[in-house]
């Protein structure tokens, strides 16, 4: 599957911003769809995932502050990111899990796809 996030940018700390991400060919069912960050000198982290059934988790240091949501046919998924802080800093990418069947017995394969990333820049 093809991801594509639009929406990042430039934030004075206390904003808002909202980001989109597009799923296009798929082949398969998506099972879940997330944003991870990846800030300088730091590992890339979940920032929030959103399964097809509509359950949400988030990481603890945006729980409250961030909302993630999907459009009912799982081909767009949306972070609203509120009340920004500096070390929200990062570039986030989108992330869709999926499975594909592979034969008519059913078997299938597990897959993981990722966006080319969009960068958001808390200003203090």
């Amino acid at each position: 599957v093809q991801l594509v996030e639009s929406g990042g940018g430039l934030v004075q700390s206390g904003g808002p911003l909202r980001l989109s991400c597009a799923a296009s060919e798929r082949n398969g069912s998506i099972i879940s769809m997330g944003w991870y960050r990846h800030a300088p000198v730091k590992e890339r982290e979940l920032v929030a995932e959103i399964t097809v059934g509509g359950s949400a988790n988030y990481a603890d240091c945006v729980r409250g502050r961030f909302t993630i949501s999907r459009d009912n046919a799982m081909k767009t998924v949306f972070l609203q990111t509120n009340k920004l802080k500096s070390e929200d800093t990062a570039v986030y990418y989108c992330n869709a899990k999926g499975r594909t069947v592979v034969n008519v017995e059913g078997a299938s394969v597990d897959w993981d796809s990722w966006g080319q990333g969009t960068q958001v820049t808390v200003s203090s």
